[in-house]
């Protein structure tokens, strides 16, 4: 079902990926879930294999292929349930907003160091109060001659005990609502920044997700991306990609699930004979095939879509909203058919069910993407 879209090179990609994978992540995912944040060393040998920016030209740093290396990539982490570390965000959602609207220094300074893992990186747009309402930012960056000063905090944000340089989405003209609305580049080791807490979170347990503040932090103005009062524009611009990445995690472990659960019933006996063989087994599993399948004929359309760049707004939000609600159900049903061991998160299906929640909030809650699709209608 994927033949259409991938190619030889994706195939020898996912060869990389898959014994990356299985060398700098598997050994260690366990001990990272315990400690909430993933080793710094892992970012470097990723970016030593060409695991990072994979999708950004080569002239800057990146590995100039196309976004289904990304899309094999999160399959490669997804399908064994691996939250940490968020080289997707870093890779598919920062580095794009730094080379569409980053002046060519920006692009220049941060981008190769970005590919290599030697800087790490975040987007800071969620605040206390504000969730998915982008436009109720109150984060200030006011302009002091040749500097922006901020003033804010922000929660949620992955990545945020590691990060090097962080995105802020930030107000330069609070009177003017979304139309005030800029983005703007913050190096860690600013004066006046500082990280709260790792936050304690149901799943996801291996990706670090912060709270950031902001006391008086000046940075360049030439640490812009693109003009002033523009970023809710460039957020809406960028914001299906990261939809989309959400949908191909959602789709991957769908899948994984499927498979998890065909070998465990198999294998598993009650009543003198293998679960796989009870009416309700099987007639859920037909279920759960039939969703998979459905899904990713739904994922391989979007993503045939955005390689041509004709992905538009209201679509992403359809596969984020109902690929991610799907993959709660999938997984809460396969969950059950592994009775008490589905509650064991020694196995992969219940860290699949306590990350799968999270889906139906970040990026958009699943409310938000209805939204946007209703307003389209």
């Amino acid at each position: 079902m994927t033949e259409p879209l991938f190619r030889e090179e994706h195939a020898l990609f996912r060869e990389t990926a898959r014994r990356f994978v299985e060398a700098e992540v598997a050994p260690h995912h366990a001990r990272w879930e315990q400690q909430g944040v993933v080793d710094r060393e892992v970012w470097h040998k990723a970016g030593e294999a060409g695991l990072l920016l994979t999708n950004i030209p080569e002239e800057y740093g990146g590995g100039g292929a196309d976004f289904l290396t990304s899309v094999v990539m999160i399959e490669e982490m997804m399908r064994h349930v691996y939250s940490g570390p968020g080289f997707r965000l870093h890779s598919d959602i920062v580095a794009p907003y730094i080379l569409h609207y980053g002046s060519e220094d920006l692009k220049r300074e941060w981008l190769p160091r970005m590919a290599c893992g030697e800087v790490v990186t975040a987007i800071a747009m969620t605040e206390p109060g504000t969730g998915s309402d982008l436009q109720g930012v109150r984060t200030t960056a006011v302009r002091d001659g040749n500097h922006y000063v901020i003033n804010g905090q922000k929660t949620f944000i992955t990545n945020g005990q590691l990060a090097d340089l962080i995105v802020v989405v930030c107000k330069t003209d609070p009177s003017a609502g979304a139309k005030g609305t800029s983005l703007i580049l913050v190096e860690a080791d600013r004066a006046g920044f500082s990280r709260g807490r790792n936050l304690e979170k149901i799943g996801l347990k291996a990706q670090d997700t912060s709270e950031l503040f902001f006391d008086e932090v000046r940075v360049p103005i030439t640490n812009l991306l693109g003009e002033e009062n523009q970023g809710f524009r460039y957020l809406m611009q960028e914001l299906p990609q990261e939809r989309l990445l959400i949908a191909i995690s959602a789709v991957t472990v769908i899948e994984a699930a499927l498979q998890w659960t065909l070998d465990y019933t198999r294998q598993r006996q009650a009543f003198g004979r293998a679960i796989a063989d009870f009416q309700n087994t099987r007639f859920r599993l037909a279920e759960v095939k039939t969703e998979a399948t459905v899904a990713r004929v739904f994922l391989n359309d979007c993503l045939a879509r955005h390689l041509k760049g004709e992905l538009d707004v209201p679509t992403a939000a359809m596969a984020k909203w109902w690929l991610s609600e799907l993959m709660g159900k999938v997984v809460d049903t396969c969950l059950q058919l592994h009775g008490g061991y589905g509650y064991m998160t020694e196995f992969p299906i219940a860290r699949a069910y306590a990350d799968a929640r999270v889906h139906r909030i970040y990026g958009g809650t699943t409310e938000i993407m209805k939204e946007i699709i209703a307003r389209s209608l």
